[in-house]
């Protein structure tokens, strides 16, 4: 656990709290004041409120139209089934600014939307509502559907048949059982659209702001310290008491329940009731994932001139976003690889050893180490990359002109994909495997390199494709570090979009369509790799 806590006491807690430590400490003390000044602004309680309600709309509408297809998935049979279970997928791994980018080409100005019924979404609640939609669909797919799969139907069979009608058998018997994982699905999309920033930057406007973009405005545009501080102090306090109840409730589904073997209760659809269910979870997917990532190929081919590669072309130019980039946009993709590269290996090297940890160990101490590798994934990645700049910039860590800074700040988002992609498969390593390794003569490091390493290879790949594509994507923090002469692709499209013009509207739409491919192939590599027995873990 030494190196873990390290790793995330050096490169997430301390710029955190040397972010809050500039806000709220100055020559006379802590001024513990500000923080009952800042949260009864009535701006900032705006944001506060906003924050809130639109997580709690997105939480709630993405079970109702996510839930139909976690059945589908858990209970049906249908030809293209892995391939679409991958395609749900490819919106959760890519980053919020393509996401946004997406929408904005489906709902914005001149959007397929705005030219089919002169209606636009953008700078509209809706189309924030929607894209977490988008995004999020896939935990509750994955998570809900893969306990869902493991539930002996049986039980539910037995309720029919002592009378109880298929309504009251499925919520006396089923809903039950999955309330757990339902409880943690609805939790950990509450945490993503809690923290929201890309997605609400690009299509919220100016009148919509959470409390990321709140940070980001105050911290990059206002240079407003104090606010910002109490701002991440209140989203830490958030995610804490979040991840605290995720806890709970994954604790309680892994003793819970007895599980079957998932290929004993899937089937081909059954009577026109199962085949309008499919019929209507497939148009879904169709019309809420399908079709903006569709709209956004369509659009980065649209030139003025007519359809062709122009936009692509014209990323092999510095000049052509009108001084935006001191190098062609096309480096971002050599960049954005590279450092997701190096970011990968880093989250696979701290999160298996706390995977690692946290299977041979256990207690409160151990319960509180795994909700710290969580912490990331809903904590201000702005102000993890603001911290950065004002703290790795002695030595012997002065790194602000290091390409290192990078990869280490997108190591944190993927620590956390590693831990969750293997702790399930190393907890399922029999012990007595290592003792007789032990016994044997075998040291601690070649007994786990011949008996753990071969076991859970294959969740060390998946592990690792997580972290690539989710490195990839990483926007929050990146925006501050990503130098000028070696953008990454969501800071390159995201300064694209800042810019007036339809050429640099055609090279973002280009750029993320790009990164959109290449997340797309790592899901379905990563989805041939997938275990065929899962107990919910997304």
């Amino acid at each position: 656990m030494a190196v873990p806590l390290a790793f995330f006491g050096l490169f997430f807690a301390y710029p955190v709290a040397a972010i809050v430590g500039r806000g709220l400490k100055t020559a006379d003390g802590w001024q513990f004041g500000r923080i009952g000044e800042v949260i009864t602004r009535p701006d900032i309680a705006g944001v506060l409120w906003f924050t809130t309600w639109q997580a709690l709309a997105s939480t709630a509408l993405t079970l109702l139209i996510a839930l139909p297809g976690a059945y589908v998935f858990a209970r049906f049979e249908f030809p293209g089934k892995q391939v679409l279970r991958a395609v749900v997928t490819v919106p959760f791994v890519l980053p919020t600014v393509v996401v946004g980018t997406a929408f904005l080409a489906l709902v914005g100005r001149g959007g397929l939307l705005d030219e089919v019924a002169g209606v636009r979404l953008d700078t509209t609640v809706w189309a924030i509502l929607l894209a977490h939609v988008f995004f999020n669909y896939a935990v509750v797919v994955r998570t809900v559907g893969g306990l869902w799969a493991q539930l002996d139907p049986r039980q539910e069979e037995a309720a029919r048949v002592l009378g109880a009608s298929r309504f009251a058998a499925w919520r006396r018997v089923t809903l039950p059982a999955l309330a757990p994982s339902v409880a943690a699905a609805s939790l950990m999309v509450f945490l993503f659209t809690f923290s929201s920033f890309g997605v609400v930057l690009i299509l919220g406007g100016p009148s919509y702001s959470t409390l990321e973009v709140e940070v980001y405005r105050q911290t990059a545009q206002l240079l407003d310290l104090p606010t910002a501080a109490v701002l991440t102090m209140v989203q830490f306090a958030a995610v804490g008491a979040v991840l605290g109840v995720h806890a709970w409730t994954v604790r309680k589904r892994e003793t819970a329940l007895r599980l079957v073997d998932p290929g004993r209760t899937t089937h081909r659809p059954r009577g026109l009731a199962q085949r309008a269910l499919l019929g209507g979870v497939l148009l879904t997917v169709a019309l809420l994932i399908v079709l903006p990532l569709g709209v956004l190929v369509e659009r980065s081919f649209d030139t003025p001139g007519g359809y062709g590669p122009g936009f692509y072309q014209a990323l092999q130019d510095a000049g052509a976003g009108g001084g935006t980039f001191l190098v062609p946009p096309l480096d971002a993709i050599g960049n954005s690889l590279r450092y997701a590269l190096a970011a990968t290996a880093i989250a696979l090297v701290i999160g298996g050893l706390a995977a690692a940890a946290l299977t041979r160990r256990g207690g409160r101490f151990v319960r509180g180490f795994d909700a710290l590798l969580m912490l990331p994934l809903g904590v201000s990645a702005v102000t993890v990359g603001f911290g950065f700049l004002i703290t790795l910039d002695e030595p012997p860590l002065d790194l602000r002109t290091s390409w290192i800074l990078v990869p280490l700040a997108q190591a944190l988002v993927g620590v956390p994909f590693v831990v969750r992609s293997m702790l399930p498969v190393l907890r399922a390593v029999d012990g007595r495997l290592r003792e007789a390794a032990g016994v044997l003569g075998a040291s601690p490091w070649r007994a786990w390199r011949e008996v753990d390493l071969p076991l859970v290879r294959r969740a060390l790949l998946i592990a690792a494709g997580f972290a690539f594509a989710v490195s990839l994507g990483e926007f929050g923090a990146t925006v501050f570090i990503a130098r000028p002469d070696q953008p990454t692709l969501p800071v390159a499209v995201a300064r694209l979009l800042g810019r007036a013009g339809e050429l640099n509207y055609g090279q973002a739409m280009a750029l993320s369509t790009i990164l959109m491919l290449v997340c797309a192939v790592s899901l379905l590599l990563l989805e041939r790799l997938r275990p065929d027995k899962t107990a919910g873990e997304f």
